[in-house]
């Protein structure tokens, strides 16, 4: 007897990748489950596959930087309380990152695809869940965006869960309306302008001499970031081209507000509307 949930949850998270660097995605879960009928005759109840499975998966891999740990151009030291990361890219810069544990899932390959991603959350959740179920089966996939996206990395040192974490990102589209009429040139330029980005905030800023590790060498500028919160302490170095800074927060409010505001600067007169969308379904709309 098999089970399904389609669209069980979403995973907000953010991997390495040796030519993109950070990556934001954003996918939905499927989970089908195999086994025998329990004294209820059931394989497990809705509420409790919702509950259970979704609490095991935001735990693994949920707004958490996902590290390719076995690839030749990463390196990672697990220290007391938090774990340094060294990744080198394709153009021979440095991202590196030291964040408390429970920002990482540390995964031994050499690149993260949605395959290792499922087989892992396969693994994991098998053998947490009651021993009538024999196998399950996840399947992550992407949304379904006919416009221009674009996929962003942040973190968010004042919120009060996992959101603070410095890595974590989303795969976004974005919807952009000048007096009431989609517009596709802003939408496309924005989806052009914050491709794999990071959006970091200027009150973040620190400088790399203050780092509590060493700087890789550079011959490219670097951007720093560091923040206290509530799970610790986090510090980021990253090429500053793959990065904007902006002169706010990086919640999906101001994130629309910072758009509206920057199209509204060339707009003049006309109205402007922004859809600006954190991962799948959830966003904030601004207008001027």
């Amino acid at each position: 007897m098999k089970l399904f949930v389609r669209d069980l949850t979403v995973i907000d998270s953010t991997y390495l990748d040796h030519r993109r660097g950070f990556v934001g995605e954003s996918y939905q879960v499927d989970v089908v489950l195999d086994g025998q009928l329990n004294e209820q005759s059931m394989l497990l109840d809705f509420s409790l596959v919702k509950k259970q499975i979704k609490a095991i998966i935001d735990a693994e891999v949920d707004h958490k930087l996902l590290v390719p740990q076995s690839a030749d151009y990463c390196s990672v030291s697990i220290q007391a309380d938090r774990t340094q990361v060294d990744y080198i890219l394709e153009d021979h810069s440095v991202i590196q990152l030291k964040s408390p544990h429970q920002a990482y899932c540390l995964l031994d390959a050499e690149s993260i695809t949605i395959p290792l991603l499922e087989a892992y959350l396969e693994q994991v959740l098998l053998v947490k869940l009651p021993k009538n179920i024999t196998g399950l089966s996840i399947t992550l996939r992407s949304e379904v965006i006919s416009t221009p996206y674009y996929h962003y990395t942040h973190g968010l040192k004042k919120h009060d869960g996992n959101c603070q974490r410095i890595a974590h990102g989303h795969r976004s589209k974005i919807d952009i309306y000048i007096n009431g009429q989609y517009s596709e040139l802003w939408v496309k330029k924005w989806a052009q302008r914050w491709s794999d980005i990071y959006l970091a905030s200027n009150e973040d800023l620190l400088d790399s001499t203050l780092l509590s590790f060493t700087p890789s060498e550079s011959t490219v500028p670097m951007h720093c970031s560091a923040y206290h919160s509530a799970q610790g302490y986090f510090e980021l170095l990253m090429p500053a081209s793959r990065c904007e800074v902006l002169n706010n927060d990086t919640t999906v409010e101001e994130l629309a507000r910072f758009i509206c505001e920057t199209i509204k600067q060339e707009e003049g007169q006309n109205n402007v509307i922004v859809y600006a969308y954190e991962g799948i379904g959830k966003g904030a709309i601004a207008e001027l």
